[in-house]
């Protein structure tokens, strides 16, 4: 079991910054994969970005060059610095992480990050 507890959002207006952050339960050097997705009033939830547990990374194409996903292994701690907000980035973002053989999934509560002027 990974518990999963995000922090962070809030009111930004656009071109601000937010910085994300989702603490786990356990030992993230051992979780196969973490990272963001987001869901927006009456839309599906889509993928933000992800990292694994060697470093690799993968963004959402909305976000690439204005996002950056990170880990702090000693934390056991995921981010998400998010740069040039759009109103369009308004959604509740959700920290997910995949563990063991079979990449079984656990959620964190959700944090709403909200872009308006």
């Amino acid at each position: 079991q990974v518990q999963l507890v995000e922090s962070g959002g809030g009111l930004v207006q656009p071109g601000g910054s937010l910085r994300l952050s989702c603490a786990t339960s356990r030992e993230i050097a051992g979780i196969n994969v973490m990272g963001w997705y987001r869901q927006a009033p009456g839309k599906e939830r889509v993928l933000v970005a992800r990292i694994t547990n060697s470093g690799r990374t993968n963004y959402g194409d909305s976000v690439k060059d204005r996002f950056t996903i990170s880990r702090d292994n000693a934390k056991n701690t995921i981010y998400l610095q998010m740069n040039s907000l759009k109103p369009e980035d308004t959604a509740v973002y959700y920290c997910y992480a995949a563990q063991g053989r079979y990449y079984t999934t656990y959620w964190g509560q959700g944090t709403q990050v909200t872009v308006s002027s």
